[in-house]
């Protein structure tokens, strides 16, 4: 556990918060809470769109992978890329990222320490393959960052390496604060590094499918679709981290 982590209890069970009957009710054997029709609509507006992730999260990397397997084994440089890229970025460091929401469904009844433990391991492991997918590429080219997709993905490398080693300052935020770094600065940081690195990944995969070599095996409507599909994505998974942001920015100046 990190250092000056507070752990807390599990969450509520949603089923004893709400009365089966009433809505805003709470049950006969459950302390009084009481949640209105509007935040109860949030609820599940916010609930449907995290379910929407996984399932876009599931076809990006599914199709990805028969792609990159269409040829069978031993595959090359190339499909090693895809593989790695896709799992780094779209499934794993996604995940991570969905890991702090409230309405995640694998994380939402994990203690606030096992979630961040949880995003870290995710961010490290989805960082590591994604940095490797990038670098087998990087070696296979003679040429490099001469195209959208290896310049998005230039960006993504970067801004991915930085929150990377931010992500450490932000764990260790409390104790990095008696050399005057401030906790809440090196998280908003992590936060929008994070986002950034993670849409130019999306970006620099929607150009890859904009490719010929994809488009011929996939066909043109299916490439819109799929593109359609990691914008999605994308914003669904980035809408939460956003708004954190927001209310972090806006707490530290009015602490300021």
């Amino acid at each position: 556990m990190p250092p000056h982590v507070t752990d807390v209890p599990f969450q509520q069970d949603p089923e004893n918060v709400f009365n089966q009957s009433e809505l805003g009710k709470p049950a006969a054997s459950q302390p009084a809470v009481t949640v209105s029709q509007d935040n109860y609509n949030l609820i599940i507006i916010q609930s449907t769109l995290n379910l929407l992730s996984h399932i876009f999260v599931g076809v990006t990397v599914g199709v990805n992978l028969l792609f990159a397997l269409r040829n069978g084994l031993p595959i090359g440089a190339t499909p090693q890329h895809v593989i790695l890229c896709v799992l780094g970025y779209q499934l794993l460091m996604a995940e991570a990222i969905l890991s702090l929401s409230y309405h995640n469904g694998w994380s939402s009844r994990l203690k606030f320490v096992d979630k961040r433990r949880a995003h870290w391991i995710l961010q490290l492991l989805g960082s590591g393959l994604a940095l490797a997918g990038c670098f087998i590429k990087v070696l296979d080219k003679n040429i490099h960052w001469d195209t959208l997709h290896g310049q998005f993905a230039l960006v993504s490398m970067v801004f991915t390496t930085v929150s990377l080693v931010n992500g450490l300052t932000s764990l260790y935020a409390h104790e990095l604060s008696k050399y005057r770094l401030s906790p809440g600065l090196s998280k908003l940081t992590h936060i929008s590094f994070g986002i950034v690195g993670f849409a130019a990944a999306s970006i620099s995969l929607c150009y890859g499918y904009d490719k010929d070599q994809f488009r011929n095996w996939a066909s043109d409507n299916f490439t819109t679709a799929m593109i359609a599909f990691v914008a999605a994505l994308t914003f669904f998974i980035i809408i939460n981290p956003f708004i954190t942001f927001f209310n972090k920015s806006r707490g530290l100046l009015k602490n300021n």
